[in-house]
């Protein structure tokens, strides 16, 4: 056996934080900028989940618009200047993250974080909710040359983090984080109350959960130490 430790690699939003409001909240700023209605939350939520960018196009789609490269990565350094000032307003931990978070850091999980957000707005976000020291890698989606669906996003998460990727397991709540997961042949659970406009249980994880406390029993299950 390895004597690197097992690990827990999570996603972020949908995931660890409930994180809807401040992201739509400031795509609904862009597209006011631009002329544009702004759109509900409750049917924007699932626009989410493959990063600022995707977010943006997914939002100008939805209002009936393309969007040219130069005009996309306009709106996106303006979308993360507005986002970056506006983290936690409304973004919140799901419950019970603190408690799974314990117990597996007890049965000797090393854990990271692996998002598709941009990597300085995950440290920012998660020091700003206290659990930025926990994670021995935070990775976002430019710290790479590839961001998950493609499996060396978590792979190299892991790597970065000095875990086991023969006892690893996925985290998430979205078709990136279980396509990236399979492909990489690490286990994944998936949450079912995060942003996703497939429902998880048809994404097919190896676990299903819905509330943090049943992530150890599941974790264990998966990855037995």
């Amino acid at each position: 056996m390895s004597d690197l430790p097992p690990i827990a690699v999570f996603d972020l939003d949908g995931t660890l934080a409930d994180t809807a409001g401040d992201l739509i909240g400031t795509l609904n700023v862009i597209l006011e900028r631009e002329g544009l209605a702004a759109l509900p939350l409750d049917q924007a939520r699932d626009l989410l989940g493959a990063g600022a960018r995707a977010l943006i196009t997914r939002g100008f789609s939805a209002a009936g618009q393309t969007l040219e490269p130069e005009r996309l990565e306009r709106l996106f350094e303006a979308f993360l200047d507005y986002y970056g000032a506006h983290l936690t307003d409304h973004s919140q931990l799901y419950p019970g993250v603190v408690a799974a978070l314990d117990d597996l850091e007890a049965k000797g999980f090393r854990l990271a974080v692996c998002t598709n957000k941009v990597e300085g707005h995950a440290v920012d976000l998660l020091k700003a909710l206290g659990l930025a020291p926990r994670f021995a890698a935070i990775v976002g989606k430019d710290t790479f040359a590839w961001s998950k669906p493609d499996p060396r996003h978590i792979t190299l998460t892991v790597e970065r983090a000095g875990g086991d990727p023969h006892r690893a397991v996925m985290v998430g709540d979205s078709r990136a984080d279980v396509d990236a997961a399979k492909a990489a042949g690490i286990p994944v659970v998936g949450v079912s109350f995060g942003y996703t406009a497939v429902p998880m249980r048809e994404l097919a994880p190896n676990k299903l959960i819905d509330h943090f406390d049943e992530l150890p029993s599941a974790v264990s299950a998966l990855v037995p130490v």
